[in-house]
């Protein structure tokens, strides 16, 4: 069995595309927040279905070298899985946009700063995650990225327990309850992909170890 810190030699072609694919999912996220301060802006909603595009583009190319390569530093099921958990993030901020843009007047005067923060945050974590798998001495490094990928989780469930309180309770219109309850779904949803994605990474170091 290889040892764990040998996963990936320094060149390995799997680890790059998968960083590759952590960086457009990462860059996803943060286009869908510019998005939600500016949703009538189309350019950021441009920018993120190429974003979209470019991990789907990774995703196929991984499929391909996996098809090529006899011999990978992980096992390849692990490789695939964690090539389309890190594909579903970018997937999920494409619709959370469009949505976004979609609901226009329905969302004026709605603060997200908060599911803007631990979007990012999960993004940040699992982003890095994909990058240690590179060189895993620091196995302390590794856990501390995943209890804050599980904290914001967490937390994100939680707010939306309170967002549901608000809606139930009258303080939107019929509409407006609606779609704001479909806006934070999707939000609540990046994290949800950010977290599946982190554990991929987490049974992929288990198995290795």
């Amino acid at each position: 069995m290889f040892s764990i810190q040998q996963l990936f030699s320094k060149g390995d072609r799997f680890q790059q595309l998968l960083e590759a694919a952590a960086e457009e999912s990462h860059e996803s996220v943060r286009l869908v927040i510019e998005l939600m301060k500016s949703p009538r802006n189309t350019q950021n909603l441009d920018d993120l279905i190429l974003a979209r595009r470019k991990e789907k583009k990774i995703s196929e190319q991984i499929s391909n070298e996996l098809v090529k390569t006899f011999i990978t530093g992980l096992e390849r099921e692990d490789i695939e899985a964690l090539a389309r958990g890190l594909f579903r993030i970018p997937k999920t901020a494409e619709k959370l946009a469009e949505r976004l843009v979609m609901a226009g007047h329905h969302l004026d005067g709605i603060d997200f700063s908060r599911q803007a923060d631990m979007m990012i945050k999960a993004t940040d974590a699992i982003h890095e995650m994909v990058k240690q798998l590179r060189d895993l001495e620091d196995m302390e490094k590794m856990q501390t990225f995943n209890d804050r990928l599980q904290l914001v989780e967490v937390e994100a469930d939680k707010y939306m327990n309170e967002l549901l309180r608000d809606l139930y309770g009258g303080k939107y219109d019929a509409i407006r309850a609606i779609v704001v309850r479909d806006v934070y779904e999707l939000m609540e949803k990046v994290v949800d992909r950010c977290h599946d994605a982190g554990n991929v990474v987490m049974q992929i170091i288990l198995k290795n170890s």
